[in-house]
């Protein structure tokens, strides 16, 4: 591993859990035993540290010097040492792949053109693909996820908007996409959607309601649901209802869907009518509680879960946002922002986990930001733990 690459992971690495990944649906605890808390505005957490600096106590003995000033980017160059892909476009997707977290590499999407980039420290982004996409609304490609079986296959499946409609499309190498599910209703807005994987191996789709509200509560319309399928785009084992592809209903325009390893609960970020909002997704049920809510509607993105928390990038408020959780599901205290805009990455669009301790973020700069000569942006973050982050428990 490069020097390089040893001061990334030092640098998001201390003290800090976070894990992606899924459980079965079995495995979630009694619906009576979780219940929503109380609506809260977030509040900050402990002071964020930027990146790539250290604190000053680690700096020398009685921590006599100062933190390293990051320099400015020149052009594609970006001097901290937690990114691992520049001059990106609008990375509303992303994909890690697997590693031990020492090197990390992932896969990248650009919303806007289609493309699917793979990212790693030191080398130039490396487009893996590109999909034809209609990125005119908020739509295009807005969600990745790799196949449960990636390391043999090598498959990437995502989440796209064409000019007719929304589909699921899946890439093996060296080959066109090919379309998985299609005829997922496309409108004017609210067609984006996020991708990733249960434990079981199934895919989790999120998708908009497209402008059309009534679309989400209809369970004839694949708008504004959770859909669970297999790699051939058929409804998996275990969905509620035999022979469907959904599984829960009631989304408006999501930005994230996250599942943990152990923890209690599979989760899907979005952007309500009147409020920023994260569901619990309970296969079966209509989503009408939020788990907790956004009022000042810091524009919620991607999302990683954890058996302790569950993190929430914006893309508004420039920001991530760690919930903690209780044993029983339940939050046990008020979001804590482990990244702000003191960090210089603007603002935030997708994030996957590496690993248990680190996850790959995208910036979405060139979409109403103020995107700096190296933008759009790929780069390393950690969430801490505390005890309690291109996707059914």
């Amino acid at each position: 591993m490069s020097s390089r690459s040893r001061m990334l992971v030092a640098s998001v690495l201390g003290g800090v859990l976070l894990t992606a990944g899924c459980a079965t649906f079995a495995e979630q605890p009694p619906a009576d035993s979780w219940q929503p808390q109380e609506q809260l505005t977030p509040q900050g957490g402990p002071e964020p540290q930027v990146p790539g600096q250290n604190k000053p106590e680690e700096e020398g003995a009685g921590g006599g010097n100062a933190p390293t000033e990051i320099p400015p980017p020149d052009g594609c160059t970006d001097y901290n040492p937690t990114v691992i892909g520049t001059c990106l476009d609008t990375v509303t997707a992303v994909a890690a792949l697997p590693g031990d977290g020492n090197d990390p590499t992932a896969l990248v999407g650009e919303r806007r053109s289609g493309r699917i980039l793979r990212v790693k420290h030191g080398a130039e982004p490396e487009v893996i693909a590109t999909v034809p996409v209609d990125g005119s609304t908020d739509g295009g490609l807005t969600g990745l996820a790799l196949s449960p079986t990636y390391t043999e296959d090598q498959l990437i499946f995502a989440y796209v908007t064409t000019a007719s409609d929304n589909r699921v499309v899946r890439i093996a190498p060296g080959d066109v996409p090919k379309p998985v599910i299609t005829g997922i209703p496309r409108g004017a807005t609210n067609n984006r959607g996020a991708l990733a994987l249960d434990r079981t191996g199934a895919l989790l789709l999120a998708t908009g309601d497209t402008g059309n509200p009534q679309a989400a509560g209809d369970l004839n319309s694949l708008a504004g649901k959770i859909l669970r399928f297999d790699a051939s785009g058929q409804p998996a084992q275990g969905n509620p209802t035999k022979g469907s592809l959904v599984i829960a209903s009631g989304l408006r325009a999501p930005g994230g869907v996250c599942t943990s390893v152990n923890g209690p609960g599979a989760w899907v970020t979005d952007r309500a009518a009147t409020q920023d909002v994260l569901y619990r997704i309970e296969p079966g049920k209509q989503m009408s509680s939020p788990a907790w809510t956004w009022p000042d509607r810091p524009g919620v993105a991607g999302c990683a879960s954890t058996i302790t928390g569950v993190l929430v990038v914006m893309s508004t408020a420039g920001n991530a946002q760690r919930l903690p959780l209780a044993s029983d599901g339940s939050f046990s205290g008020k979001p804590e922002i482990t990244l702000d805009k003191t960090a210089g990455f603007g603002l935030l669009g997708g994030v996957d986990a590496i690993n248990d301790q680190v996850a790959v973020a995208g910036t979405v700069n060139k979409d109403g930001g103020a995107p700096v000569s190296s933008d759009d942006r790929a780069f390393v973050i950690a969430v801490a733990g505390g005890g309690g982050s291109g996707g059914p428990d």
